[in-house]
C-alpha cells in the first residue's frame, strides 16, 4: 500500500491525466506516418506512447521543481506535492533525470535523428519553466514543447519531415497558448506581485482573454487549412475529419464562454475538461476516419 500511494503523490505531481492535451495528436502524426509507409509497427507505437509519458513527465516535474519557492508562496499551489513536503526536491529531481534519461533512450531505439533531437527537444520542455521569469512569451514556449508531439511521432516512423504534421503542430502550439493564457488569468495578481512574466501582467484581464480569442481564430484557421491539406492529399480521409474538426472548434468557442473578465469561477473547467475532450475526440476521429 505504501508504494501505491508513493505512486500516486508521484502521478499527481506530474498531472499524468494531462497527458490527454498531447498525446491524440502524437497518435494522429504516428499514423499519418504509417499511411505514407502502409506498415503499422506496433514495436514503434509503443515507444511514441512511453516517449510521450516520460518527456511530459520529466517537464512537469521539473517545472514542480522549479517552482517550489513560488508555489510555496501562491495559496493556490501551496498545496502542491514538493512545496507541501509530500515529495522531497532530492526525490523530485531524481524523477526528473529518470524520466529524461529513459525518454532519451526511447527515442533512441525509434531512428537515429529521433535520438540526436531528443535532447532538443527536453531542453524546450524543460526551459519552458524558466521562462516566465523573463518573457511575457511563456505561454508560446509551453505551446511549442506540446506542438513537438505530432511532429516528433512522425519522425519517429518515417525520419523525414512533412507539412501536415508541423501544421498540426502549429495548430498545437495555437491552441496550448491560447488556453494557457486563460488558466495565467487566476495568479495574474501574484505573478504581478512577484515581479514573474504572463500575459495577464502585461496586458491586463480584459486583453489577454482577448488575446486568447485571437489565438484560437488563428488555431482554427489553421485546423481548417491543415484538414483540407488532409484530404487532398490522403484519400483515405473522409467526412469524419471534418466532423472532429467542428467538435474541436466547438470546444475553443464554448472555453471562451466559460471565462469572463469579472467571472473566473469556470476556469479549471475550461481548461481541464473542455480542453481535454477537443483534443481527445478529435484524435480519436480522425484516426478512426483512416478505417472506417
Amino acid at each position: 500500500m505504501a508504494v501505491l500511494h508513493r505512486v500516486n503523490d508521484f502521478l499527481s505531481l506530474v498531472k499524468f491525466s494531462h497527458t490527454i492535451f498531447a498525446l491524440p495528436f502524437a497518435l494522429l502524426g504516428f499514423f499519418l506516418a504509417v499511411l505514407d509507409h502502409g506498415v503499422l509497427p506496433w514495436q514503434k507505437l509503443a515507444l511514441v506512447v512511453l516517449c510521450m509519458i516520460f518527456a511530459r513527465s520529466a517537464a512537469m516535474a521539473f517545472n514542480r521543481w522549479q517552482d517550489r519557492d513560488i508555489d510555496g508562496k501562491n495559496p493556490r499551489t501551496a498545496v502542491r506535492e514538493i512545496p507541501a513536503g509530500v515529495i522531497s526536491s532530492k526525490s523530485a529531481l531524481g524523477f526528473i533525470l529518470l524520466n529524461s534519461t529513459l525518454f532519451i533512450l526511447c527515442a533512441g531505439m525509434l531512428n537515429t535523428l529521433c535520438l540526436v533531437l531528443s535532447p532538443i527537444a527536453l531542453l524546450v520542455i524543460l526551459g519552458y519553466s524558466y521562462t516566465k521569469r523573463f518573457t511575457y512569451l511563456c505561454h508560446f514556449i509551453l505551446g511549442l514543447g506540446l506542438a513537438l508531439a505530432p511532429i516528433g511521432a512522425y519522425l519517429a516512423v518515417t525520419a523525414e519531415w512533412a507539412l501536415l504534421p508541423v501544421l498540426y503542430g502549429i495548430v498545437v502550439l495555437l491552441w496550448v497558448a491560447g488556453f494557457d493564457i486563460i488558466y495565467a488569468l487566476q495568479d495574474e495578481s501574484f505573478d504581478r506581485q512577484e515581479q514573474l512574466y504572463s500575459i495577464p501582467v502585461r496586458l491586463g484581464t480584459k486583453n489577454a482573454l482577448r488575446l486568447g480569442r485571437t489565438l484560437h481564430i488563428l488555431c482554427a484557421s489553421t485546423l481548417a487549412f491543415a484538414l483540407w491539406y488532409q484530404m487532398n492529399t490522403y484519400p483515405e480521409f473522409a467526412w469524419l475529419s471534418w466532423l472532429a474538426g467542428g467538435v474541436f472548434l466547438a470546444c475553443l468557442i464554448y472555453q471562451h464562454s466559460l471565462v469572463k473578465p469579472g467571472d473566473l469561477s469556470k476556469i479549471n473547467l475550461a481548461f481541464f475538461t473542455t480542453n481535454g475532450i477537443a483534443s481527445l475526440v478529435f484524435g480519436t476521429l480522425t484516426i478512426l476516419d483512416v478505417y472506417l
